[in-house]
């Protein structure tokens, strides 16, 4: 990228818009210099994130003036407009959207491809180019979502299951002798008590779900297929099984990138 007014070099924002939470991260060329993590409120005003959004720029030493571009995958569509007018009127900048307008490189054998969230080929793009094909992605995020890429770098599909914290919920709510404990591991698989009887169900419950699904798909796809974890979770889950051959907590921010770099005129 150009430089700013100021002399100092343009970076590219890169927003990651989920259902629980906003990854952003800011890349200079192909290093990605900062990231933060923030919850999502979708009653929140443009302004209130934009101010958000430059308290943390803030912190990083970052100019408005220094941002040269931005790119936005969201899995909120309300939140597509809102984050549009932040990029407008704080960075006077018009944001690249994620869509089926862009070129992504990946074709795609979904059935019906408007149904994808825009995170699952996001998150394609960048395991293909940084892993090869054929991959599995895992992303542990409001729901755990696998995605299957085959040898020829097509995406195939995937599955989609309530995340750690959704089923955790509903049993907390739902039964009435249980209630809320850590998401830690506990001592051993059959718990002595109820906190360690939940956490080995929560935990080691998702383990042998990802196990069992990571099994299916390998059994479907042709080759070998290396299985990258990404989002909130992935090293808690990651710790406990061998099926997981890489975590990268930038997966996502990392497939904006090369997308915005395969649609910037």
């Amino acid at each position: 990228m150009a430089r700013s007014q100021d002399g100092k070099r343009e970076v590219l924002l890169a927003l990651d818009i989920g259902n629980t939470s906003i990854h952003i991260g800011l890349w200079d060329g192909d290093t990605i210099a900062n990231t933060w993590r923030i919850g999502v409120e979708q009653e929140k005003l443009p302004d209130e994130y934009g101010v958000l959004l430059m308290n943390l720029l803030d912190t990083g030493g970052i100019a408005a003036s220094q941002i040269g571009a931005c790119i936005i995958g969201c899995d909120v569509p309300p939140l597509i407009p809102t984050f549009e007018q932040v990029c407008r009127k704080y960075f006077k900048i018009e944001p690249m959207v994620v869509g089926h307008g862009l070129r992504t490189g990946v074709r795609i054998l979904y059935d019906n491809p408007k149904q994808l969230g825009a995170d699952r080929i996001i998150d394609a793009v960048a395991a293909i180019k940084l892993y090869g094909a054929p991959v599995i992605v895992v992303d542990f995020g409001t729901a755990t979502v696998f995605d299957a890429v085959n040898e020829h770098g097509d995406y195939l599909g995937g599955a989609i299951a309530p995340g750690i914290g959704i089923a955790s919920e509903a049993l907390f709510s739902r039964a009435a002798m249980l209630y809320r404990v850590q998401l830690e591991r506990p001592p051993v698989a059959i718990g002595k008590n109820t906190i360690h009887a939940m956490q080995s169900g929560i935990l080691f419950g998702y383990v042998g779900l990802v196990e069992g699904l990571v099994r299916r798909f390998k059994a479907e796809l042709t080759g070998n297929p290396k299985v990258i974890a990404t989002g909130g979770l992935a090293n808690t889950i990651a710790q406990e099984t061998d099926c997981i051959d890489v975590i990268n907590g930038d997966l996502t921010l990392t497939g904006l990138r090369l997308i915005y770099e395969m649609n910037a005129e």
